[in-house]
């Protein structure tokens, strides 16, 4: 098949930011009849879904200290809810549980979910939570130093690779042309994008929309832009020449058991459970103290895993160069290993009787990738190069598949109050946001 020569839009990414951009453009040109999908280009050097988004476990989820990120899901999770057979979405919620230091943040997240109409429930003290994850939830729950529980009744989980394909197959329908195989190696730029320098030529657009995850960064070198910056906190104190990107390893795996096993009293699916603890971690297989600083893991039933699938908080990567390809699974320097499997299980029998003695049924098979974290460990919404949309967004994509269609009408000039906590600027303005107390950089 040709290679067009140009196109009014590109688009660079087969993810789901770039999907759910294409498909959102598609419809927002010809509602406004300025066009249609066939003016739309999507861009992925290898395949739908090769990335972040192809790996990701799926998390829906509205836990978030900040009060943009809060608003920003609250209106992912609308778009899922409308198609979330198509999605293979799971709305079975999400468990927030955490101990003393977390109390005050979760509080306040709660808050901020009534102010919203984001419906949750907040369990408070450390009796009436163990009462309320046996009763409700898991009648083998025996986690230690749990003091809240924010129960999200929305949220849930999706298949990842289901979602994808219902994007593209969306976009397609709108007259979008997905090409997959042709790499990006240049953007020519004169203060604006003049087109996009492949493997199959050069492609000239009008406008450039990025949506890449983990390979952020190198566009942002290929578009010239600075590569440390002066950052302004929001007391006003300046902090010079901070790296603009760094590296986050993802620790996750899968229980080789049947997924049935993880289920809830009542038989049924059960929320997602993401756990946050300053308990002592020992050993689920000889006793030894694995940790006594703070550590959390998320974990479900997954049928498209085939097991117990989840995570734990990532590893920062300390390497001055990271070499983002090979990616994911592929990677011989960012596979999770027997440590984490260790780890992971260990802290699955802190949190159930039923995952004591279950380290043998990790599934010994390479699992793991790579998220490109900006310096507040926040995405960036926000034009670039006059005529470039940059999606870079710090490994919270998967869950944000409506970030396309705000992105859709910023383009077409209908500025989306959603996105402005997210711009660029914020680094100098000194409108960073707030931090919490969990031990994942993206919470």
């Amino acid at each position: 098949m040709s290679i067009p020569t140009h196109k009014k839009y590109i688009i660079i990414g087969a993810g789901i930011h770039g999907l759910s951009t294409a498909w959102h453009l598609a419809k927002e040109l010809k509602a406004r009849k300025r066009g249609s999908g066939k003016d739309i280009l999507v861009l992925d050097k290898t395949a739908i879904g090769a990335g972040a988004s192809g790996i990701a476990c799926g998390v829906i989820r509205n836990n978030y200290y900040q009060a943009a990120m809060q608003e920003l899901i609250a209106h992912s999770v609308d778009v899922w809810e409308k198609d979330a057979q198509g999605y293979g979405y799971l709305p079975v919620g999400y468990m927030q549980i955490s101990p003393e230091r977390m109390h005050a943040d979760v509080a306040d997240i709660h808050k901020r979910q009534e102010d919203i109409g984001y419906e949750s429930e907040f369990i408070e003290g450390e009796k009436d939570c163990l009462k309320y994850m046996k009763e409700n939830v898991f009648e083998d729950w025996q986690a230690q130093n749990v003091t809240s529980i924010l129960h999200e009744k929305r949220g849930g989980y999706a298949h990842n690779t289901k979602a994808l394909y219902r994007l593209a197959d969306k976009a397609e329908a709108e007259g979008v042309r997905i090409l997959t195989g042709v790499t990006v190696k240049g953007l020519p730029h004169n203060g604006c994008v003049t087109g996009v320098e492949t493997t199959k030529g050069l492609i000239k657009c009008d406008y450039l929309i990025i949506g890449a995850g983990p390979w952020a960064n190198s566009f942002w070198d290929m578009l010239d832009l600075p590569q440390r910056i002066d950052v302004r906190d929001n007391e006003g104190n300046v902090h010079p020449d901070i790296k603009m990107w760094t590296y986050w390893s993802l620790q996750e795996g899968t229980l080789g058991i049947e997924p049935t096993y993880g289920m809830d009293n009542r038989g049924k699916m059960p929320p997602v459970i993401h756990v946050d603890t300053d308990a002592p971690l020992y050993s689920s297989e000889d006793g030894s103290l694995i940790t006594e600083e703070m550590w959390g893991i998320y974990y479900k039933p997954d049928f498209h895993f085939k097991g117990i699938q989840g995570g734990a908080t990532p590893n920062l990567v300390k390497k001055e160069k990271v070499a983002v390809d090979p990616y994911g699974i592929d990677s011989p320097d960012f596979i999770v290993g027997p440590e984490f499997a260790h780890t992971w299980t260990s802290a699955l029998a802190h949190c159930q009787k039923r995952y004591e003695d279950k380290y043998y049924r990790y599934k010994k098979e390479p699992s793991g990738g790579l998220g490109a974290f900006t310096p507040d460990n926040f995405p960036i919404f926000d034009v670039m190069r006059q005529n470039c949309y940059m999606i870079a967004d710090s490994s919270h994509g998967y869950k944000m598949i409506g970030v396309g269609n705000l992105v859709a009408k910023e383009i077409m000039e209908e500025k989306q109050a959603l996105l402005r906590p997210f711009r660029f600027d914020r680094y100098d303005k000194g409108e960073l946001l707030p931090e919490s107390n969990s031990p994942f950089p993206w919470s």
